[in-house]
């Protein structure tokens, strides 16, 4: 248990640095959990339901202290997705997520996501911060029965858009003003020197503390000037509406569901889900470890990504029992924790009591919430998920990786599933190539010196056999071979059967092949593999000198005429 890592060593000044940073992320998450339950199609309730657990289990099981847990928007975008805007389904996809989860943790398996790249990962966030935004654009408008898919959702707006109701527009625009004047005044706020005067330093808390909980100031605002209306008799504004009172109840997760027609059972709904069962569970991983890994690097400590899995796992599968959908880390809540001064994750005790008070007594206040307000809320939290710069700097960097990026972005427009899908598989096609066809630097002198440029797997040998064959007996006249191993860390039995097979082509043609530069694991390998005409030298001035009479003569600097092949 992490917990009992930090616990013994606790001090009593950190109290109170905790306290504040549960208090200011609690004051973040739950306007958040109301947006984002919301998003997810589900009643704005099972936001609150989500927000809590995940806060009271990491701090026994995480490792780092500025993470939190609870919904999200990539997340919410991904439920709607799978679950048909269900409850049912969104349950019990928190409880699967999370047994995957746990299990990849106890496995150790958390390498897996290493296969997701940097491209189809911005790719897949760049999209998802559009299709948020505008999927949140029909209730700025104040318009209803908009469809959720993107290119049916646009088509639809653009043709209602003279159903505007100015009230919500007015008070959406104003919201999302309110929110980015808000994140600019934080950003830009100088810190308060212990030498300035007191009210300095006092008016630099208050904007800090309203910068920090903008969202909740902005809701309530909201909340307030709907009430105002309401009170008036008229009522211009799209409103929440009721949001049952108290605590859920702790249950198993639902293993079937009723049906007009019947009963839908277990594995009905878990191939319902497809895909979703695989996507949910690993973006949830790839979040939250991603987030833990970049706060803890910014702040000096180290993580273990693996009990990060288990730790994500555990609260997904306890969340599952109070009405939870799946959760993961939050970049914006785990930069307002760290910004806040969070000394350990006990800051998550207050953040997920704050959230447990808001169902047992404020639930009844949240009817007068306009969805306009809500839908400022997440637009302002996914913006900044966007970044036009990851485009530019893989120009500059390295282009072909903007293949997996602009597929997985393009894609995600049409559905998430097939978005990730088809940019990991591109990204994977890119690497098998790259081990395929690794470099070779082939230089030709009184010998062929051909040197690969990273280890052959069985894939490589064919295109290395290709190139020597053709480079050695298309010269006048035909060359021996020295093949420069000096890169070359691990061989497999195909690779074996190629060398062998590489070796008689060109004894056929009176030409020796020569070995030099092997490391040991790959000569055991050549070695135990009695391979016939085998000769190798530990370096290739050895093979210079010990083979020169055979294989003729001097040497060039395989660096300085050098021709790549593939």
């Amino acid at each position: 248990l992490p917990l009992l890592r930090w616990l013994p060593r606790y001090r009593w000044a950190w109290l109170p640095l905790d306290a504040l940073a549960g208090l200011a992320v609690g004051l973040t998450a739950v306007p958040q959990a109301l947006a984002y339950a919301e998003l997810a199609g589900l009643p704005l309730q099972y936001g609150l339901y989500s927000s809590f657990m995940g806060c009271f289990v990491y701090c026994f099981l995480g490792t780092a202290k500025d993470v939190t847990l609870g919904p999200t928007a990539i997340m919410s975008l991904l439920v709607s997705s799978y679950t048909f805007h269900e409850p049912v389904y969104a349950i019990l996809l928190t409880f699967l997520s999370g047994c995957i989860q746990l299990a990849m943790g106890l496995l150790h398996l958390g390498f897996l996501l290493d296969f997701i790249s940097y491209p189809v990962i911005k790719g897949f966030t760049s999209a998802a911060s559009i299709t948020i935004s505008f999927s949140q654009i029909k209730n700025i408008l104040g318009l209803q029965g908009v469809p959720r898919q993107f290119f049916l959702q646009v088509y639809e707006t653009l043709r209602r858009i003279g159903e505007t109701r100015v009230g919500d527009t007015i008070l959406g625009l104003a919201c999302l003003a309110s929110l980015a004047a808000l994140r600019a005044m934080k950003s830009h706020l100088p810190r308060a020197a212990p030498v300035e005067p007191l009210a300095a330093r006092i008016s630099c808390l208050i904007v800090w503390i309203s910068a920090t909980a903008r969202n909740a100031l902005v809701v309530l605002f909201a909340g307030l000037v709907a009430y105002c209306f309401q009170a008036m008799g008229s009522q211009p504004l799209t409103l929440t509406g009721s949001i049952p009172r108290g605590l859920p109840a702790f249950q198993p997760p639902p293993f079937s569901t009723a049906a007009p027609n019947g009963t839908v059972p277990f594995w009905s709904m878990v191939e319902d889900m497809g895909v979703g069962l695989a996507v949910v569970p690993l973006m949830g991983l790839l979040e939250t470890i991603a987030i833990a890994k970049a706060f803890a690097s910014q702040n000096g400590y180290r993580i273990d990504a693996n009990q990060e899995l288990l730790a994500l796992g555990v609260a997904n599968i306890l969340g599952s029992f109070v009405s939870s959908f799946p959760i993961t880390g939050s970049f914006g809540r785990t930069a307002v924790n760290a910004q806040s001064g969070v000394c350990t994750p006990a800051g998550g005790l207050v953040t997920g009591a704050l959230v447990l008070l808001s169902l047992a007594y404020l639930t009844s206040l949240f009817y007068y919430i306009p969805k306009a307000a809500l839908a400022a809320v997440i637009i302002s939290a996914v913006g900044p998920l966007f970044d036009a710069g990851t485009f530019r700097t893989l120009w500059r960097v390295k282009r072909l990786d903007l293949v997996p990026l602009c597929v997985t972005f393009l894609l995600c427009f049409w559905e998430v599933q097939y978005g990730i899908v088809a940019g990991v598989l591109v990204s994977g096609i890119l690497l098998l190539y790259s081990i395929a066809r690794p470099p070779v630097k082939v230089v030709e002198g009184d010998v062929l010196l051909v040197q690969p440029g990273s280890s052959l797997h069985f894939p490589a040998i064919e295109g290395l056999r290709d190139t020597v064959c053709s480079r050695a007996l298309r010269a006048s006249p035909p060359r021996s071979v020295i093949l420069d191993c000096c890169h070359i860390s691990s061989i497999d039995y195909t690779v074996v059967v190629g060398l062998a097979e590489l070796l008689q082509e060109l004894r056929k043609h009176g030409l020796s092949l020569v070995f030099c530069g092997l490391k040991d694991p790959v000569l055991k390998v050549l070695l135990s593999a009695d391979l016939e005409g085998f000769q190798h030298f530990p370096s290739r001035e050895e093979a210079e000198r010990c083979r020169g009479a055979e294989l003729g003569g001097a040497w060039t600097d395989p660096f300085s005429s050098t021709t790549d092949s593939s």
